[in-house]
């Protein structure tokens, strides 16, 4: 049976693999073998993946950056849970999972098992599970339809998940000369309901 322990080890020797969320089943893989997702998936590199983690303490002491305050309010009311913040962070991790850019989303998801295995296995690039241009698998068996061969999160059924993406929050910093502070915006509607004006 591949458990937590089991994939944990898949994934430390450089594979992808696949597990449940609580949003939509993921294909992981260590950061630093990220490229082999987009390979996978037949997907344009120019297209970003999420860093997913277990806990919130996990993916600041992986960024190794410091943290905003309004970053960790945001965090602490979203996760775990459906939302992805993306965060102007640059450095090795935004690198690998988005070459080129200066932002880097980030998420904890509220499925228990994909945070057992996140727990051993460290932060995770991940993205949905599905071929480039086709929709999303929503189940274990359509995510080893797409991928049969890779390892997936045993045991079986998984828990369900929303069916839906995570909704998508970026910190956006104020423009010059227009007086206002820093706020969030909505870049993808989502499993979660967005947060007012300043927060969750």
């Amino acid at each position: 049976m591949n458990g937590p322990a089991d994939l944990a080890s898949c994934l430390a020797a450089g594979e992808a693999v696949l597990f449940p969320t609580d949003t939509l089943p993921a294909l992981a893989a260590r950061p630093e073998a990220a490229a082999l997702l987009w390979q996978l998936k037949q997907r344009p590199a120019d297209k970003p993946l999420i860093l997913m983690g277990a806990d919130l303490p996990q993916l600041v002491e992986a960024l190794g950056v410091p943290w905003q305050e309004a970053w960790l309010e945001q965090a602490r009311s979203s996760w775990p849970g459906a939302f992805t913040l993306v965060l102007p962070i640059a450095g090795a991790l935004t690198s690998h999972l988005h070459p080129g850019g200066t932002s880097l989303g980030l998420r904890v998801p509220a499925c228990e098992r994909a945070r057992e295995l996140l727990h051993l296995s460290g932060p995770l690039a991940t993205t949905s599970a599905n071929r480039s241009g086709e929709p999303p698998a929503t189940t274990a068996a359509e995510a080893a339809h797409q991928f049969p061969t890779l390892s997936l999160l045993e045991p079986l059924p998984w828990p369900a998940g929303s069916g839906q993406a995570s909704t998508v929050l970026a910190w956006r910093g104020p423009e010059p000369g227009s007086g206002r502070g820093s706020e969030w915006t909505v870049l993808r509607p989502g499993a979660a309901a967005a947060p007012g004006p300043g927060g969750a």
